[in-house]
């Protein structure tokens, strides 16, 4: 069974609601009715009722449900609530009930009031508009200093990895993470291949170095973030520095880093800035053929994930089905 199938039917045994406030796009609208059809998840979508059914048209989003932020019951509520969370940043009672009127902070306000279980956006907004509201409301997971991004990558006919299965990190968000930065990146990343795909993580810190073949900044960042993440999480499978070929082709491990019990086993990739991991899965994602989802963020108290502007209605289905299995671990 592929990834997002696998994804889709542990959705399916504890039924999340997740919010897809973009409801003036038709390609939320088409996933709406699709999400329902399939039994992934509750949807709630934003607007006003009357020109979300127009557009939807013939769409059947009868088992939707549609909240209009200015004539909701809990405007109030959410507004004093969000007056409160930022109060101390300056915010004004008047500021908080004109922000619970913008559709991606009114999805977050559901989220933070327990009224949905997760968020997909990204649709029509940029990242930073997507997970502004969510790391000023929702903030950091306990436990987790970092919110980062990552892609999981399945690649068709491919001996490494967990069946052609990876995580690659961050490749979405974090553009240029300290050594700290990245240990943090590499222990979430280890958290989610586990929680995701169900099977033991193994963690490398990629260079263009192996075991110290070559020496500069760029080399000793991530050194340094391998013993980090080493003392921080000693019962994960972490090592590093190691080259990509080194990390995943086991006859390469076994020459580059003798004894690593990493190398040529990897199936979580850590890069060491996001030019490095943003242009990895794009690579991947082309030459490979591979199938790409992403970006998926993580270490948000509760689920808010991001979608490219260019996404089609398929691509908002599967990470609906994603947020829903990450609602049902946190």
């Amino acid at each position: 069974m592929k990834f997002l199938e696998q994804i889709s039917e542990r959705a399916k045994k504890d039924i999340k609601t997740i919010v897809l406030p973009e409801s003036s796009d038709i390609r939320t609208i088409k996933a709406a009715a699709m999400v329902q059809e399939k039994g992934i998840a509750r949807i709630v979508l934003v607007g006003k009722e009357a020109e979300i059914k127009r557009l939807a048209g013939d769409l059947d989003i009868s088992g939707a449900v549609i909240v209009d932020p200015e004539t909701s019951p809990d405007f109030d509520r959410y507004a004093q609530e969000l007056y409160e969370l930022r109060k101390s940043k300056g915010m004004t009672p008047e500021q908080a009930r004109e922000l619970v009127k913008d559709e991606l902070y009114w999805g977050v306000m559901m989220v933070k009031m327990g009224d949905a279980d997760g968020m997909v956006a990204g649709a029509i907004h940029s990242t930073a508009e997507t997970l502004r509201p969510a790391l000023q409301i929702l903030k950091t997971a306990p436990g987790t200093k970092l919110v980062s991004a990552f892609f999981v990558m399945v690649v068709p006919d491919c001996e490494y990895g967990c069946n052609g299965t990876f995580i690659y990190a961050d490749s979405g968000l974090v553009e240029n993470p300290d050594a700290d930065q990245l240990s943090e990146i590499a222990i979430s990343s280890a958290k989610t291949f586990k929680n995701l795909i169900q099977a033991e993580p193994v963690v490398a810190m990629l260079s263009y170095s192996t075991y110290g073949s070559a020496e500069s900044e760029l080399t000793n960042k991530v050194v340094e973030a391998t013993k980090l993440a080493k003392q921080k999480a000693p019962e994960l499978l972490i090592d590093g520095e190691l080259q990509a070929d080194a990390a995943l082709v086991p006859s390469v491990g076994q020459f580059k880093a003798k004894g690593s019990p990493v190398a040529g086993k990897a199936n979580v990739l850590v890069f060491p800035d996001l030019n490095c991991g943003n242009i990895a899965y794009k690579l991947t994602q082309r030459l490979a053929k591979a199938e790409a989802y992403g970006p998926i963020t993580q270490g948000i108290a509760k689920p808010v994930n991001d979608l490219s502007r260019g996404c089609s209605a398929e691509d908002i289905v599967g990470v609906v089905a994603i947020t829903a299995v990450q609602a049902q671990i946190i």
